[in-house]
């Protein structure tokens, strides 16, 4: 008989065989704090030992809870999002939660549309990454007013107090920056994502911040932002032509997502403009084959797994202890991957 077919083992079967009570079993399995962690190992063990799985649904007759959790971000496919989901899925499944994810591909109608299928699933909670069309949080609030616990991640709005976890794009964007400059590198553009977005400001604040401090005037028309995040290639493609078609053409361009980092470097190479000899390029991207692009490209990374755990880790501590807290912003460290793309003394 395969393990699939095998008849399921229960709780009882694992008090049983550990010599506990059911009590004690239920909470062991549960994590609770009143159980030693030897005891915890104990039933853990004879658990594995037995192929004992808890049931879910049961648990959630009895506890009012559905240990499902609601996962928001614009599309899947982002390297960035593949890796917040992975540190989400990692505290999840640990945690006995499973998750369901939903694209935005970064409109407000499908962000909705989303919460709303989320919300009649009965999910405990919710963990979103707003789009770039999201201008206010009221359909956030209405369902922190009814209960629902909510943590806000990387696109975050200040318009609803919840926790939230994002990377540090200022100084992301301005290590990059700087970099560039370093570089030799004098007229660096900058192409980003929708100005209602929350790491639109922060990471054009870096850019700024890093021109001002080294005595580089400002360019306003070196900065050009993608309304839908570069959802839509021609939105780069355009704004990648008004740079290098320009009176004051610049010799770098920071990008400032993964989608409009990686589709600049091959609309540039589809030009045939040499990078970097003609055009220096850095951008924000966590994709793992900067490495192999050609050239090599440099980046700003930011942690997706930690951010994604340590998002999931407010959210069950919500809630699990259904009580009111202080929220907390959570920021990340981002880190400068320098390769060819900007080499010095090009």
């Amino acid at each position: 008989m395969t393990q699939l077919h095998q008849k399921a083992a229960t709780l009882q079967d694992v008090a049983d065989k550990t010599g506990l009570s059911r009590s004690t079993v239920s909470k062991a399995l549960r994590d609770s704090h009143e159980i030693s962690g030897k005891t915890k190992k104990l039933v853990a063990d004879c658990a594995r030992e037995l192929n004992y799985h808890p049931n879910l649904a049961a648990r959630s007759l009895r506890y009012g809870r559905s240990r499902s959790i609601g996962v928001v971000v614009s599309e899947i496919d982002n390297p960035f999002f593949a890796q917040v989901i992975n540190g989400i899925e990692s505290v999840a499944d640990e945690k006995g939660y499973s998750i369901i994810i939903t694209q935005t591909h970064e409109s407000y109608e499908y962000e909705l549309r989303s919460l709303r299928d989320l919300y009649s699933k009965s999910i405990d909670g919710l963990l979103i990454s707003v789009t770039t069309e999201t201008q206010d949080a009221e359909h956030l609030l209405e369902l922190k007013a009814r209960g629902l616990p909510i943590v806000l991640f990387d696109r975050v709005s200040d318009k609803i107090e919840a926790h939230k976890v994002i990377a540090d794009n200022l100084k992301g964007a301005y290590a990059a920056t700087c970099h560039l400059i370093q570089a030799g590198y004098r007229k660096i553009a900058h192409i980003t994502s929708s100005a209602n977005a929350s790491i639109t400001a922060e990471r054009l604040q870096g850019y700024k911040l890093a021109l001002q401090e080294h005595h580089i005037e400002l360019n306003e028309q070196h900065i050009k932002y993608c309304p839908h995040g570069g959802k839509n290639d021609e939105e780069i493609k355009e704004a990648l032509a008004e740079l290098l078609n320009s009176g004051n053409k610049p010799d770098a361009v920071f990008t400032a997502s993964d989608r409009i980092t990686t589709t600049t470097l091959a609309l540039l190479r589809k030009n045939r403009i040499r990078i970097p000899e003609e055009l220096g390029l850095l951008g924000f991207t966590n994709t793992h084959l900067a490495d192999i692009l050609n050239p090599p490209l440099s980046s700003v990374f930011q942690p997706g797994f930690e951010m994604g755990a340590k998002a999931t880790q407010l959210l069950i501590g919500q809630i699990e202890n259904k009580r009111t807290e202080e929220f907390e912003t959570v920021v990340f460290p981002t880190s400068l991957f320098i390769r060819n793309s900007t080499e010095p003394g090009r």
